[in-house]
């Protein structure tokens, strides 16, 4: 498939996963990463859950000046179960703005040919702009179903839940939107 460049007036999209990227909640419980600071909260799928403990995410402050610094570059979005309440929860931890999030027709749902069930929203959402994707959950799998249903450019970047962002991530972000236009 062809890939077509860049619409010099739309930047390419950065869509953020929060459990796993942002919160690398595998982790082991007792080692909280360094750099990051816990917090308990109560999403609204979380208040609806038999557990009275509020759920413990681990947040590192300097991901939300890294996500702002690459704002020129990209248009932020939440692509996460969190959905809008990312905005509530975590955003604010970060020192990020609100930010658009995709609305998932269906969570956990089917998937085509053995992919991730977001990814095929992912592309939906995306329609024809390019993206790069960061999440916990990216397969080859994923990667070669957006090559092949994808009309621009894309980077699917799996981050290890067990560590979450690091600065090889941003780099490699940085330096993808700086060439996705070839």
């Amino acid at each position: 498939m062809t890939k077509t460049a860049k619409n010099p007036h739309a930047r390419p999209l950065l869509l953020i996963d929060v459990d796993g990227p942002l919160n690398p909640y595998a982790a082991k419980a007792q080692r909280r990463p360094a750099g990051y600071a816990t917090h308990r909260m109560r999403p609204t799928g979380w208040r609806e859950a038999e557990s009275a403990k509020p759920l413990r995410v681990w947040l590192n402050p300097d991901h939300g000046a890294e996500l702002l610094a690459l704002a020129d570059a990209y248009e932020l979005v939440w692509a996460t179960t969190w959905k809008d309440e990312a905005n509530d929860w975590i955003g604010p931890h970060l020192g990020l703005p609100r930010l658009p999030y995709i609305d998932w027709p269906q969570m956990h749902g089917r998937a085509p040919r053995g992919t991730f069930w977001k990814t095929q929203y992912i592309l939906e959402y995306a329609g024809n702009r390019p993206f790069a994707w960061i999440d916990d959950d990216i397969t080859d799998l994923d990667r070669e179903y957006v090559e092949q249903h994808h009309p621009a450019h894309a980077l699917l970047l799996r981050i290890d839940e067990q560590i979450g962002l690091v600065r090889a991530d941003f780099d490699a972000l940085a330096g993808w939107a700086g060439g996705s236009e070839g």
